[in-house]
């Protein structure tokens, strides 16, 4: 029998410390319902005072998953400036390998060598990496003739995104 009194205080300590527990959880329960009741209250108060579009919660949640949806396309623009950047110099590789070739079979045929000015091609492409560059220039105030071609998209991404 000596070994049921102790077990007894065993079983009031772990029904003590449960009571304590439940008591924390009862706190807990009332603490969240009577936020839940002021945020309705709060609700109810912003859709009386203000016009539907113009609920400050609702503002804030807004502005939110916009501040989200820039962080989200700022990193989709950076995949693009990149490929694009990819595509540009692959193009300009390209053109410029094909363009060695070609002078080599003129000028191995006999056929007058055609200069870069009077290729279509390659002026047309030389046409459109001026105006990309002249529009990145605009938009930086001029700051990229201390940068190479390869930074022309982070440059004007960036001034893009500044300026918005």
């Amino acid at each position: 029998m000596g070994h049921a009194e102790p077990i007894d205080n065993h079983r009031h300590r772990n029904n003590h410390h449960h009571q304590a527990v439940d008591g924390l959880l009862n706190l807990f329960t009332k603490a969240n319902h009577d936020l839940t009741l002021v945020q309705h209250k709060l609700e109810k108060e912003f859709q009386q005072i203000y016009p539907d579009n113009a609920n400050p919660i609702e503002l804030v949640s807004r502005i939110k998953k916009v501040q989200d949806d820039v962080s989200s396309l700022k990193g989709q623009c950076s995949e693009l400036l990149a490929a694009k950047q990819d595509l540009i110099d692959k193009a300009r590789t390209v053109l410029v390998g094909n363009r060695s070739l070609m002078k080599k079979l003129q000028a191995s045929t006999g056929v007058p060598v055609t200069k870069d000015s009077d290729d279509p091609a390659c002026t047309n492409f030389n046409q459109i990496i001026d105006e990309w560059t002249a529009q990145l220039r605009s938009r930086t105030g001029d700051e990229m003739h201390e940068s190479n071609s390869e930074d022309i998209n982070q440059l004007l991404f960036s001034a893009i995104v500044q300026g918005n």
